[in-house]
């Protein structure tokens, strides 16, 4: 349908804007789309999941096409002040998605998802606001595909999570989801509707993978498929030592394909009977108990644990498949009796926080605020790390999953966006804090401290980090996180935003009347 803003003031409402809200409200009049534009219902478009941050936009847009997008960003050109932001599920954490009097645009209308064949090759051609659970059940359950690199939850779109990376226990093997694309297509900041790829427009390509929405909005994707599997044999082994988990996981990663598992994922957690943090956290259900008297008395406040998958078809043999696992594990130094083990379809292993997302919509925990904190933390000083954070400032837990997993820089491409610490292999460390809101659980202020306080003990130890799904208050803390990539982040920006139309959340840039000229 054609949609437009009309009645936006009342008409003796007028003389109380101002020059610029005027403005604003005539373009927005003017909008003339397929989609949808809903001026009074715009709540939705004011939070995320993180809780942190409440802005209201000017209006909610939810487009039927990729040249609704380009409309919207071309109206907001025409204005002094107009920012746009694109939303997915809403899942940011720091208001990344949020666009304080401008325009966000539902990208979860455009969610089409299509499996097509070049050659040999099979691909996901997936619409930017697709969820990736939504292309999981398509590529396996019509065509026994599924794309390579995955992230832990599958409830955000696909376009939100190549605009940051895309990292889960795939990523050691395949590269994160940022690896594993072969071409975009892309709305930039000049209302452009461009196609890129490697070789094809291949700066805008790289710029926005891993660009933090700074360059365009991605309406289409074309991710590599390959054969999915049937089940997944998921093992969870217990380490009361980091050095030795940390050695245990980063000779895993390091192994060629068919000599290791198909996913490695590690986790801190605390050695008490704590429900969330503690013990009961790592068996996979009730029927497996935790039994702590094989903790050695020497262990420390945290112990750590290792989580791999083996994939295998229904066809295996049993006896066969026990030994693959046998043979993978035995070169790790796990605590004997400390394994845990359960045997999944696919499709459940990579769907398997959904169960924890409708157990925590039921106890509202998923309503609650989220001050998540994501790190990459190189090898040199992870050791340090869980000396000084895991273990000092964390040693009582954070009401939820603490994990900490080496990753190959190898695997990642240096032409995009995203910043890496120095060195072969680094460290996501990802604190996802899942608890009740004030007073069943801490205030929202003193996580927020926690996580400021982890950042300036990093700073102060002088350890080589970098953020991830980056969140920084000043152009000065974004120029340190760029490091020597800063020059080639503005160069980018002045190519294809160069008004700063996109993403302001992300408060990289500020909105500007003229081009960008250099910063």
């Amino acid at each position: 349908m054609i949609a437009y803003l009309e009645h936006f003031v009342h008409e003796n409402d007028t003389e109380s804007l101002t020059q610029d809200e005027e403005e604003n409200a005539t373009i927005c009049r003017r909008l003339n789309l397929q989609g949808t534009v809903d001026y009074l219902l715009t709540a939705p478009a004011s939070k995320d999941f993180g809780g942190l941050h409440s802005v209201k936009p000017l209006a909610f847009v939810k487009p039927a096409c990729p040249d609704d997008v380009a409309r919207v960003i071309k109206a907001a050109s025409l204005s002094s002040n107009l920012t746009v932001a694109a939303r997915g599920n809403g899942h940011s954490i720091n208001g990344q998605a949020m666009a304080d009097g401008g325009l966000v645009i539902d990208m979860r209308e455009l969610n089409r998802v299509d499996v097509v064949r070049y050659g040999e090759h099979a691909y996901a051609e997936v619409a930017g606001g697709a969820l990736w659970e939504d292309v999981l059940e398509r590529c396996v359950f019509g065509f026994g595909l599924a794309p390579t690199s995955w992230t832990d939850y599958l409830g955000l779109t696909v376009g939100g999570t190549l605009s940051n990376a895309g990292v889960s226990g795939q990523t050691f093997r395949y590269g994160p989801q940022t690896s594993n694309v072969t071409e975009l297509e892309v709305v930039t900041g000049k209302a452009e509707i461009i196609v890129c790829s490697e070789n094809q427009n291949s700066e805008l390509f790289y710029g926005v993978l891993g660009g933090l929405g700074q360059f365009g909005i991605i309406t289409r994707a074309r991710v590599l498929l390959q054969p999915a599997p049937d089940m997944v044999r998921w093992i969870r082994l217990v380490y009361s030592e980091f050095d030795e988990f940390a050695a245990n996981a980063e000779f895993l990663v390091r192994r060629a394909e068919g000599e290791s598992f198909d996913y490695v994922e590690g986790f801190a957690f605390v050695n008490s009977d704590d429900p969330v943090n503690g013990w009961p956290s790592v068996p996979f259900g009730s029927d497996q108990d935790f039994d702590s008297t094989r903790i050695p008395g020497s262990a420390g406040r945290v112990l750590y644990c290792l989580e791999v998958a083996l994939h295998y078809r229904n066809d295996a043999v049993p006896s066969s498949l026990a030994e693959a696992a046998i043979r993978k594990l035995g070169r790790l130094g796990f605590r004997e009796h400390l394994r845990f083990q359960v045997d999944v379809s696919y499709m459940e292993f990579l769907l398997r926080l959904k169960n924890d997302e409708q157990r925590a919509m039921a106890a509202g925990v998923w309503d609650a605020p989220h001050p998540w904190l994501n790190l990459f933390v190189s090898r040199r000083d992870i050791a340090d790390f869980d000396r000084a954070v895991v273990k000092r400032i964390l040693q009582d837990g954070i009401g939820g999953p603490m994990l900490v997993y080496p990753l190959l820089r190898s695997k990642w491409d240096d032409r995009t966006s995203v910043m890496l610490p120095e060195g072969e292999i680094f460290y996501i460390v990802a604190l996802l804090r899942s608890n009740p809101q004030y007073p069943e659980g801490p205030p929202v202020e003193q996580m927020v401290a926690q996580n400021q306080e982890i950042i300036q003990c990093c700073t102060n130890h002088g350890f080589d980090f970098k953020q991830y799904l980056p969140h920084h208050q000043t152009q000065e803390g974004w120029k340190q996180h760029f490091g020597n990539q800063w020059t080639r982040f503005v160069e980018r920006k002045v190519s294809f935003d160069p008004l700063a139309i996109l993403a302001p959340g992300q408060k990289i840039f500020s909105r500007t009347r003229q081009p960008l000229l250099q910063l």
